[in-house]
C-alpha cells in the first residue's frame, strides 16, 4: 500500500498520528504542499491513497491516479482544491476533518483583528528597530463585525466578538437559529444588507461558484470606508484587484489576511508591503493543540477506510 502525504504542518507538527500512520506498514512518499496541478499529474497513478491539503486534484489528476486511488482523506475542511463532483461520479471516496480546527482559526481571527486596529506589527518592528513609534490605534468594543458563514469557525469568532463587546450580524443559508437566538445575532439574507452596518466583516464561508468573489467593487462601494476585513477562509472569496484598488483609493480601511490567491506569493504581489495589509502565510489552525486533532482525524480516517472499518468521515455521498 503506497500513500501519498504531502501536508506540510502535519508532517512538521509532533504528535501520535506519525506512529499511527507509520505503524500500518505503508509505504510513504512525503511532498511538501500544496502541490499544483501539475506536479501531481507527475505523481498521480503510483498511490493507493492520498493524505492531502490543499494540493490541486483535478479531472485530469484523478484521470490518472485511477484505477489504483482507493481514498482521498484531506487534512482539512476545504475541499475546493479537489474535483468533489468527479470523485463522487467515480465512487471514490473524499474523506474530511470537520470539528478539529474551529478554536484555532477563532482565535487567529481576532489575533489578525487585534493586531490591525492597534497597529501591532508596525509598532512592534519598530521597536525592535530601536524606535520608539507610538501609534493610535482603535478599540472593537462596541463595534459591529459582521460574520458571513455561521459554522463551527463563525460560531466561534461570534462568541469571542460578544465577549469582547461587539454587535455581531451574520448570513449564513444555513442559519443556526438556536445559537443566533441565544447571542443575539442580527441576521442577514444578503451580504448587501450587513455591509453598510458593520465595521468589520469576518469570512468563513466555504469557496463555491455562489461565494467566489463575494467581497467585489460593488459591494465594497456600500460599506462604511473604514471597513476592515478579515479573511481566515478562502483567498476566493474576495475579488483580490477590487481588494486592493479600495484599499489604494481610501475606501477599505483594512484587510487581513491568511489566505492569498497563490501561496507562496511573488515577490511583487502587491498586498505584501500594503500599510492597510496584514497577512499571515496560512498558520489559522497551525498550532500544538489543533494540528494534532486534525492530523489524527485525517489519519484514522484512511486507516480505517484502509481496513474496512466504519469510523470514517465521508465528504461524499455515493
Amino acid at each position: 500500500m503506497k500513500i501519498l502525504l504531502t501536508t506540510t504542518s502535519y508532517q512538521d507538527t509532533p504528535g501520535d498520528h506519525h506512529a499511527l500512520l507509520e505503524g500500518q506498514g505503508y509505504t510513504i512518499h512525503r511532498e511538501r504542499g500544496p502541490l499544483p496541478e501539475s506536479r501531481m499529474l507527475e505523481l498521480a497513478g503510483d498511490f493507493d491513497a492520498f493524505l492531502c491539503g490543499d494540493d490541486e486534484i483535478t479531472k485530469a489528476v484523478l484521470d490518472k491516479a485511477l484505477p489504483r486511488l482507493r481514498v482521498i482523506s484531506k487534512y482539512g475542511i476545504g475541499l475546493d482544491k479537489i474535483d468533489v463532483a468527479d470523485c463522487t461520479a467515480r465512487k471514490l471516496p473524499v474523506l474530511f476533518t470537520p470539528g478539529v480546527n474551529h478554536t484555532t482559526v477563532a482565535e487567529h481571527t481576532f489575533c489578525l483583528l487585534l493586531a490591525m486596529v492597534r497597529n501591532l506589527v508596525d509598532s512592534a518592528n519598530a521597536v525592535r528597530e530601536g524606535q520608539w513609534k507610538r501609534v493610535t490605534g482603535h478599540e472593537i468594543w462596541n463595534k459591529t463585525i459582521g460574520i458571513v458563514g455561521l459554522g463551527r469557525i463563525g460560531q466561534e469568532v461570534a462568541k469571542r466578538a460578544i465577549a469582547f463587546g461587539m454587535k455581531v450580524h451574520g448570513l449564513d443559508p444555513y442559519w443556526p437559529e438556536a445559537f443566533a437566538n441565544e447571542h443575539g445575532i442580527i441576521r442577514h439574507e444578503k451580504i448587501e444588507t450587513m455591509m453598510p452596518e458593520i465595521d468589520v466583516l469576518s469570512l468563513h464561508a466555504n469557496l463555491s461558484e455562489s461565494t467566489r468573489h463575494l467581497v467585489n467593487v460593488d459591494r465594497i462601494a456600500l460599506a462604511r470606508k473604514d471597513l476592515i476585513i478579515v479573511n481566515t477562509s478562502r483567498a476566493e472569496l474576495a475579488h483580490m484587484p477590487d481588494v486592493i484598488d479600495a484599499l489604494n483609493a481610501g475606501t477599505l480601511g483594512g484587510y487581513a489576511t491568511d489566505v492569498l490567491d497563490e501561496e507562496p506569493p511573488p515577490a511583487d504581489h502587491p498586498l505584501l508591503r500594503h500599510p492597510k495589509a496584514l497577512i499571515t502565510p496560512h498558520i489559522g489552525s497551525r498550532t500544538y493543540e489543533s494540528v494534532p486533532r486534525q492530523a489524527m482525524r485525517a489519519t484514522l480516517n484512511l486507516v480505517n477506510y484502509l481496513n474496512g472499518a466504519a469510523d470514517v468521515i465521508q465528504a461524499n455521498k455515493f
